[in-house]
């Protein structure tokens, strides 16, 4: 993983105008233009012409390799699921909005890259088991989107203020939840192809996954290290022998007496002597 993410840095920066310049608006627009030629086009049903099918793309007709992309995921918003022109607008719409984002992020070279890599894969995948989707990887969008703005407030339906760091989870959790029943109900396709197509979010976001993991690690061995142990029990000792833990050298302030004062130790005083953040900058040295 590590290696692959090195590779797709190198090549950004090799090929700073790779890919298509807001690539999302165009997606965004072929979503709702295929929604409205399926809905007024009496019957004929556009979009059988250009999903995804491996049988018709081995016949010859390889613009499916193409078109599904721009295919509305049936309404799909995140969690919510619902049909009619008010979903795949406001989809279409949020979808381009985090992709805008990422774009003006880490540039279109990046951007591209991330995109086209998770449809790449979605179409290997479907060409060796007969069955792709989008949805996924539009997921896998906006997983980037709430890894670098895990804070950032989005007014769902234009009325509830969420942070996206909670959206993510929830989507997180539904997203396990399908790939378990899949699991369960031996459905193996359904199983690997969200694994599959959201591959090139943990390509691009393994650094941040092993930083997080090592950071984990080193703040569990901090706080179970015999050091921490026996600073623990000493403050513990100290408190229930003189009912304070700090107590200012100079004006005998204790933190029993002003919970909110800070309290630091001087360096240059020849001892251990703490001080109030009154006189921390301002006493004799001992």
């Amino acid at each position: 993983m590590r290696a692959i993410e090195k590779w797709v840095d190198k090549f950004c920066r090799d090929h700073p105008h790779f890919g298509i310049p807001n690539l999302m608006l165009y997606i965004a627009v072929g979503n709702v233009v295929v929604y409205l030629l399926d809905t007024f086009s009496l019957g004929v049903g556009i979009s059988a012409f250009l999903d995804f099918s491996r049988y018709d793309i081995f016949h010859g007709q390889i613009w499916r390799l193409v078109t599904f992309i721009f295919l509305p995921q049936s309404g799909d918003f995140l969690f919510f699921k619902g049909s009619g022109i008010f979903f795949v607008v406001l989809s279409a719409y949020f979808y381009y909005w985090i992709g805008n984002l990422l774009e003006r992020e880490w540039g279109t070279a990046r951007f591209c890259v991330f995109y086209l890599g998770g449809v790449v894969l979605n179409i290997v995948y479907g060409l060796i088991t007969g069955y792709a989707s989008m949805h996924y990887i539009n997921l896998s969008l906006f997983f980037a989107f709430a890894v670098l703005y895990p804070d950032m407030q989005v007014l769902l339906f234009y009325i509830l203020p969420v942070k996206v760091k909670w959206l993510a989870w929830i989507d997180a959790a539904l997203f396990a939840l399908d790939v378990v029943s899949c699991l369960l109900a031996r459905y193996w396709i359904g199983t690997f192809l969200p694994l599959v197509a959201i591959l090139n979010f943990f390509i691009f976001f393994w650094s941040d996954f092993m930083e997080a993991l090592n950071y984990r690690k080193r703040r569990f061995q901090h706080q179970h290290s015999q050091q921490t142990v026996n600073f623990k029990k000493a403050t513990k000792t100290a408190y229930e022998k003189k009912g304070y833990i700090h107590k200012c050298a100079v004006c005998g302030k204790t933190d029993t007496e002003y919970p909110d004062m800070e309290f630091r130790y001087c360096s240059k005083c020849n001892g251990y002597y703490c001080y109030c953040m009154e006189h921390i900058n301002d006493h004799e040295h001992i």
